[in-house]
């Protein structure tokens, strides 16, 4: 099997990190003021805001901002910036939640589909929202080097991969700004033997290696260009090129520190009460309808994943009728907060992480948006990078 490489990682070689590592790009997005203080704590220096494209900007100029972030990707390339690693990585993220153990690996894209009913050994685990490819194409296609922020989860109940890992020396150990708490990497010295661990773990009657945590969009961006780009190659090309290859941090998902929550919606419309009378929900479950900051409890369905898509589609119905936008929020008091600015938010019930695998396995993708790994500041920051040119 070759699913999982073995990578070539580049690490920044004497960065401030604490100024380089920040989180995902698909975070705070309708936070602006969280981008603006991380933008000026980093300042001038090297970083990984400035290879990434913060999804609240998209509608800013985006042509010029993806030239730029492709420029400075060259830059930072030919000054020296990084230094080149072949390994695992074994990344510690230290949170509120705990500590989160994962590994930072190279993936086959031709082994992952995120095709609603693919039986690839690596799926996506949500619905994925074609319209948000073609922007992040446009971002990836000329870019020479890929920063990571997906997170695939695999099911190891006896915590048999990382009981066997060998610790190297340690690679970068230091506080994440804006309050991502304490990250630690350490070079992983049997990545082989790590790698025939993770085969060994293989759902054998249902083919499934790896499902997407976190990064469903990211990873879907990165399959999209590669087959564009493969049409182009020879057989033998193919074979090795770089941008068959993504960069994941794979994650247990019987980890303590991974914490499955819901990822709530915010619709934005003037007519807040028409949209609280059409509203119609039922089941045993709760969900929170949140208006001015208040919450009210509104039934919900027991089936989670169908009870969310029931609600999508009165949203969408709703916008379409009478105008207006969703957004996705991590974090009630984060979607409280938002609320009391104006609009309707509606907090979700989290699906429960025993029961993940099984929706997979049976139901295919869940709908767009049902879950999310922690909180918004618990992501996945950006520290390694890989080259896909």
């Amino acid at each position: 099997m070759n699913t999982i490489k073995i990578p070539e990682i580049l690490l920044p070689r004497d960065a401030d990190m604490n100024a380089w590592a920040v989180n995902a790009c698909d975070q705070f997005t309708s936070d602006e003021k969280y981008w603006e203080r991380l933008a000026q704590s980093v300042g001038q220096k090297d970083s990984a805001l400035n290879l990434i494209f913060p999804e609240i900007y998209l509608k800013d100029e985006p042509e010029a901002r993806i030239e730029k972030i492709n420029k400075t990707m060259r830059s930072y390339l030919e000054r020296g910036v990084f230094k080149s690693i072949e390994g695992f990585v074994l990344v510690e993220r230290t949170t509120a939640s705990g500590t989160r153990a994962g590994i930072v690996l190279s993936i086959d894209l031709e082994d992952y589909s995120f095709e609603k009913g693919a039986k690839t050994l690596i799926r996506s685990t949500e619905a994925t929202i074609l319209e948000r490819i073609p922007p992040r194409v446009e971002i990836r296609k000329n870019a020479p080097i890929e920063l990571p922020h997906a997170m695939l989860l695999y099911d190891d109940a006896e915590n048999r991969v990382l009981n066997a890992v060998r610790r190297g020396h340690t690679l970068y150990d230091f506080e994440l700004n804006m309050g991502g708490g304490h990250v630690k990497g350490t070079y992983v010295k049997n990545a082989e033997e790590i790698t025939s661990l993770f085969y060994s773990l293989l759902d054998a009657e249902n083919s499934l290696l790896f499902a997407v945590g976190d990064g469903n969009h990211s990873l879907a961006t990165a399959k999209t260009c590669w087959d564009l780009l493969k049409k182009t190659l020879t057989e033998e090309e193919r074979k090795t090129h770089p941008a068959r290859f993504a960069l994941c941090e794979v994650v247990n998902i019987y980890s303590p520190a991974l914490k499955f929550e819901p990822i709530h919606r915010l619709v934005k419309t003037e007519q807040i009460k028409k949209f609280a009378q059409g509203l119609k929900t039922e089941g045993d479950n709760a969900a929170y309808l949140v208006i001015d900051g208040k919450s009210h409890r509104i039934p919900f369905c027991n089936d989670i994943p169908e009870g969310i898509r029931k609600l999508d589609e009165y949203i969408s119905y709703y916008i379409k009728a009478n105008g207006g936008e969703v957004d996705y929020i991590h974090g009630e008091t984060h979607l409280i907060d938002f609320t009391k600015q104006g609009g309707a938010g509606i907090i979700l019930p989290a699906i429960k992480k025993s029961d993940f695998f099984r929706l997979i396995i049976t139901g295919g993708n869940l709908p767009k948006k049902t879950f999310s790994l922690g909180e918004g500041e618990e992501k996945r920051y950006y520290i390694e990078a890989k080259a896909i040119k």
